[in-house]
């Protein structure tokens, strides 16, 4: 007896023929014939849900991304003054190897003319050379425009024909729920589709230290090698850049984070333009409002960001901001905390207008402030002694002042890795107190001390509660 394809057949109608005895039944006019092939009804005919077509028209946009970089390797045994001698190397050097080191990554095409690419500055930070291989397989070598690591942004630019670009959503319109999908080249798995939702919005997770974070949560899946991929809604247009992930073995959990199209479209319309990010300030201190100053303040609300200090002859003094009042709304946009109005202004152009709405003795009001230049780099780096290139130094701020117990000294903000600043022996968060045994007061002191035509620096650092000297040549 012959058995018809179970896949072309129904439950009740296998039944039946599992039924029959080996007489000639009736034919039945709603099965095929016996032993005919019954080819399966495509799943769009079917009315199955499907991301496929839309999928098509986005992952020719989604591209790999290739750095290769040169680490140094430092051998242990030559910093050992001993091992130094017995084996003739100079004092003072430690003779750094260097290798060469691979890493990869996703990116995103925005702008099919231009070429541009979307990606996280973590994938490309350290890069010699980039290589962007396209989903038809076709590789180019990527030139590097700029990069922002405070919001983890780069802007890479290749020259291609018949690119496909993806289109940049508004990112405010987000809401909790909405399906997203994240294409990118997780562990090197090329052209890697994972769907879920939007699990939270305006996330700061403090995982990039003192950089802007205005997340999109979602439980997409998000791997190491998603970086700088895409993060799209259903209709097939970018609304985030996937950045990382909060996890304890380093594979996904379902906690990711990727930084809102709004947010990037910003940052690379100043890559673009400038090649760099400048930071637009207020010129205040601040904190949030917590319940207990709610209520020392006798409001009812318990969201928002207290001024603490306003600095003189700043944008926030000119616009008339006092101690004590508590912002609630930049831009129309709800402020729940400090850290959100640092982003939100910190990401605005110099010379933009925000509008501020605020609680002054309880009474509400509104104050329109000019975004300022930020004052935290004064130093111009150019113009100091090259072996002190890749360090950011800034005033000392409240923090600083409290833990040096002093107000003289300029604070080391940032320190590059491999950076000539990082190879003198530089850290963040020491504070230069003299250069070659002359006191810095300030900024324009140090300015002046640390120029390029000293033939050595001899830097007295405070660092944590110790001190330390370095010396520069």
């Amino acid at each position: 007896m012959k058995i018809l394809t179970p896949l072309a057949v129904s439950a009740s109608a296998l039944g039946a023929v599992l039924m029959m005895s080996g007489a000639p039944q009736p034919a039945r006019a709603d099965l095929p014939p016996v032993g005919a092939v019954v080819q399966a009804v495509p799943p769009l005919q079917q009315g199955l849900p499907s991301l496929a077509p839309m999928l098509k028209t986005v992952m020719p946009a989604v591209v790999n991304i290739a750095v290769t970089s040169k680490a140094e390797i430092q051998n242990p045994l030559l910093q050992d003054p001993f091992f130094r001698r017995f084996f003739g190397a100079p004092e003072g050097q430690q003779q750094p190897q260097e290798r060469e080191a691979q890493a990869i990554g996703s990116g995103v095409v925005v702008d099919a003319v231009k070429g541009y690419v979307l990606t996280n500055s973590h994938v490309v930070a350290e890069a010699d050379s980039i290589r962007v291989r396209m989903s038809d397989d076709r590789e180019y070598d990527a030139k590097l425009i700029g990069k922002d690591p405070d919001t983890d942004v780069a802007v890479l630019q290749i020259k291609a024909d018949n690119l496909v670009a993806l289109k940049m959503a508004d990112s405010d319109q987000l809401q909790v729920g909405d399906f997203v999908v994240a294409i990118g080249s997780p562990f090197g798995l090329r052209q890697t589709v994972t769907s879920g939702i939007v699990s939270g919005l305006s996330r700061q997770t403090g995982i990039s230290e003192g950089g802007y974070e205005d997340f999109i949560q979602t439980d997409a899946s998000i791997n190491p090698g998603n970086s700088g991929g895409a993060l799209v809604n259903l209709r097939g247009e970018l609304v985030g850049i996937p950045s990382n992930i909060l996890s304890r073995s380093g594979g996904n959990i379902g906690i990711g984070f990727a930084i809102p199209t709004n947010l990037a479209r910003d940052v690379m319309t100043q890559l673009v333009s400038n090649g760099e990010i400048q930071r637009g300030r207020l010129g205040i201190n601040g904190q949030d409002l917590t319940p207990d100053l709610a209520k020392a303040f006798s409001l009812s609300t318990t969201r928002g960001a207290v001024i603490t200090r306003v600095l003189p002859k700043s944008p926030a003094d000119k616009a008339g901001l006092k101690s004590e009042d508590v912002i609630l709304e930049a831009n129309g946009r709800p402020i729940e905390n400090f850290a959100q109005l640092r982003n939100r202004v910190g990401l605005m152009r110099i010379g933009d207008k925000v509008t501020l709405k605020i609680l002054r003795e309880g009474k509400p009001r509104e104050v329109a402030v000019t975004i300022g230049k930020e004052e935290e780099i004064a130093a111009d780096t150019a113009n100091l002694h090259p072996q002190l290139k890749g360090a950011t130094f800034a005033p000392l701020d409240d923090a600083a002042r409290k833990n040096a117990g002093d107000t003289r000294g300029v604070l080391v903000q940032a320190v590059e890795p491999r950076s000539a600043a990082a190879r003198a022996g530089l850290r963040q968060g020491d504070i230069v107190i003299a250069v070659n045994r002359r006191a810095v007061q300030d900024l324009e002191d140090f300015s002046k001390l640390a120029n390029p035509q000293a033939p050595e620096l001899l830097l007295h650092v405070r660092r944590g509660p110790g001190a330390l000297f370095i010396l520069i040549r």
